[in-house]
Parts: C-alpha cells; structure tokens; sequence
C-alpha cells in the first residue's frame, strides 16, 4: 500500500480538495492555445505554492482539479493565487498587456472546493469523465 500522507516538519498530512472554477460570465474561451498554455501554467503555479495538481480536467467553459495543498497554507490563498497569476499570464500572452496587468478579470470571482477525504478515486474518476484526454491537466 502506498505512502498515503505527506510530511512537514511538525506533520503528517493528506489535504486534497475536488475545486471547480469559470471564465467570467462563463465565456467559452478555454481551447486551443490558452489551453496548452493553462496547462502548465497551473501546475507551475500549485509547485509553487507547494501544491501538486493530482488531476484536472479543462472544459471550454470551467477547469475541474483535484489539487493536494499543504496544511500550512490557506485553500482559499492558493486558490486565489491560481487564478490570479493565471490571469496575469493569460493577458501577459494573449491580451498583450506586458506591465503590472491588474485590470479586467479573466477567472469570474467565485469558485467551488470540497474536501476529497477518502473518496479520492471518485472524484478522480469523475474529473476524467468531465472530458476527453485533450482536456485533462493530468
């Protein structure tokens, strides 16, 4: 059986949330090329926050992943890093904005997390189902 819990130096941990978020005014804008691009943006992002981006799934019109953050950050600071800086990159690339971009908003405000606790194969499952393998960030 594999090692199911990640340490720190002070705890054992196996912290995975299932997150659901939109484009603003779910805008179907999530294929070809931002969609490559989102792919390792994302996961460059949650190793930064050393967090880890155990599946995902992008659809034209909202991302599905099932992310495994530490306990010593917040959920909602990793969340709102996600998508901040994606949205800074997605401009940077696509809008070219090339100076402290903050303006308009690419991710709507919102978002939606459960706790994945041991129905983790579930979730998995259902992220995969979200899409075809195109999609997924995983």
């Amino acid at each position: 059986m594999p090692n199911l819990y990640q340490s720190l130096s002070h705890s054992r941990w196996n912290c995975k949330y299932h997150l659901i978020f939109i484009p603003k005014k779910r805008q179907k804008v999530l294929f070809g090329q931002i969609r490559q691009d989102l792919v390792k943006i994302f996961h460059e992002l949650a190793n930064q926050k050393e967090s880890r981006i155990v599946e995902g799934s992008l659809s034209i019109d909202h991302v599905h992943m099932c992310i495994e953050i530490p306990p010593k950050y917040a959920v909602s600071s990793v969340i709102g890093f996600l998508k901040g800086k994606s949205a800074i990159a997605i401009a940077r690339t696509f809008h070219g904005k090339t100076r402290n971009y903050n303006g308009a908003h690419f991710w709507a405000r919102g978002y939606a997390v459960s706790t994945v606790g041991f129905d983790e194969e579930i979730i998995k499952q259902y992220i995969r189902e979200q899409s075809d393998n195109e999609n997924r960030l995983f």
